[in-house]
């Protein structure tokens, strides 16, 4: 394991913190929307829109409200595939139909000015051109607010709505993801910032001394470029990852400047983060140029028993069907036949997420839970979760934030429009008032107010 980073962190005894001592450091907060829960029940619970995943006024309306919230960023995941489980679990899934990122996101951009708006984008099953495009496109649409969620595609299902029989081995798909971040990069910057001088009197559009061609020619790629489309507002839109292997961490810590991960115990968010800062000492880069936001499932009450009961009634609409169906999905092996009060049996490698089925038969050991029980935690979200009032829950990420388990979170609400509100309403009041989260945004640009730098063109100086 990585040491812990080195990079100084200020501590203030005179400061408003619980423990009479607080880091000046604050919270990053993105919110986790597509699906717009992550719960599978959350369609079902009383007074939830169910068919918040797929209605655009819906959307636009949960946005607006996330941006008064002074949130960084709306985070909307992809997939390829519906959900390879079968149709008798597949027919209880909000997830079944959600409208594809760009052409959301596009939209919601004109619907909002300063919020992040962060899509996925698979480096196995497009091409980087048209990747490029798209986010540069989205950069200039929202005025500097694009993130990239870099994914390699864990659903194997995938590959058969691209004339493939079989998926990408898994150490190859990040080798490729590699290759492809650097094509993309190296895309974005075509054109020098002052290319385009559109000088009317002399007829001059843009200065071709300031265009570079790419010309790429590698192992996984053949790109000749230029990109069609001049620098991206922030140099390049912010680069996001979410895998927590082996290999993901490497790509994370050689490419990222905020990852997702999937969140457990504080002491496993420690472990990964000083893990990740780390490799990023040991390569060069600067520990601070990246955030790292675990996701983390927030239910609010008044009480601590209040939210428990909420969670309680939420959980109590999974179908039993749709939970066994989502554990086969994260284990990568069909559990269907698995004695449902037993104990987990031993689960053979694959070529899905090798760290979300490792969580699972951890937490499955750990607490000595039977294929039903776990079963049951995976399909109404078995991640971290922060459950009580406002206080518990700025506690629990003040907690988090000060010892260094992450730079903030990717918030999943239990359901719509509810749990939005209730973390708007209540719980960003609370992280305000003890200074660990902003008032107001402080800058125009995603980069801005995540205070990460922008990236120098590598062919331009300037």
């Amino acid at each position: 394991m990585a040491s812990p980073p080195t990079a100084p962190y200020l501590f203030i005894n005179n400061n408003s913190g619980r423990n009479g001592a607080m880091a000046q450091r604050q919270l990053k907060l993105g919110a986790f929307m597509r699906p717009v829960s992550i719960h599978t029940g959350a369609w079902r619970y009383p007074g939830a829109w169910p068919d918040a995943n797929f209605n655009f006024p819906h959307i636009k309306r949960l946005i607006q409200k996330l941006e008064a919230g002074k949130f960084d960023a709306f985070f909307m995941a992809d997939h390829l595939a519906v959900l390879n489980m079968p149709v008798n679990a597949l027919k209880r899934s909000h997830t079944v139909t959600s409208f594809e990122p760009f052409t959301l996101l596009s939209a919601l951009a004109g619907a909002t000015e300063h919020i992040g708006l962060i899509a996925t984008g698979s480096t196995t099953f497009d091409e980087p051109y048209h990747v490029a495009r798209r986010f540069a496109s989205l950069d200039h649409i929202s005025g500097g607010r694009a993130g990239w969620n870099i994914v390699t595609t864990s659903n194997p299902d995938a590959a058969l709505n691209f004339g493939l029989d079989d998926h990408m081995e898994h150490a190859e798909r990040y080798k490729r993801a590699r290759e492809f971040y650097d094509v993309v990069t190296g895309l974005w910057d075509s054109f020098a910032d002052d290319a385009f001088v559109r000088d009317v009197e002399s007829g001059l559009y843009f200065d071709p001394e300031k265009m570079h061609v790419l010309n790429h020619k590698g192992k996984y790629l053949s790109v000749r470029g230029p990109l069609n489309i001049a620098r991206p507002v922030q140099g390049w839109p912010l680069i996001v990852q979410a895998g927590a292997s082996e290999d993901g961490r490497q790509l994370a810590a050689e490419t990222a400047e905020a990852v997702f991960t999937g969140g457990g115990s504080l002491a496993d968010g420690q472990k990964l983060y000083a893990d990740i800062k780390g490799r990023m000492e040991k390569i060069g880069r600067d520990p601070e140029h990246l955030k790292i936001l675990p996701g983390a499932f927030v239910v609010v009450g008044d009480s601590v028993e209040e939210a428990k009961e909420k969670r309680a009634l939420l959980d109590s609409r999974v179908h039993y069907d749709s939970a066994i169906a989502s554990l086969s999905v994260q284990l990568g092996t069909d559990a269907s036949g698995f004695d449902p009060d037993g104990q987990l049996p031993p689960i053979p490698e694959t070529n899905a997420s090798k760290s979300g089925r490792q969580r699972l038969v951890d937490a499955a050991a750990r607490d000595k839970l039977t294929v039903r029980q776990l079963a049951q935690r995976v399909g109404g979200y078995g991640g971290l979760s922060f459950v009580g009032t406002p206080k518990t829950i700025a506690d629990q990420m003040e907690d988090w934030l000060v010892s260094r388990g992450s730079d903030g979170f990717n918030i999943m609400f239990p359901f719509l429009p509810a749990g939005l509100d209730d973390f708007v309403d209540k719980v960003i009041p609370e992280l305000q008032k003890r200074g660990i989260f902003r008032k107001e945004y402080e800058g125009r640009t995603l980069r801005e107010n995540l205070g990460l730098p922008r990236p120098k063109n590598r062919f331009f100086e300037g």
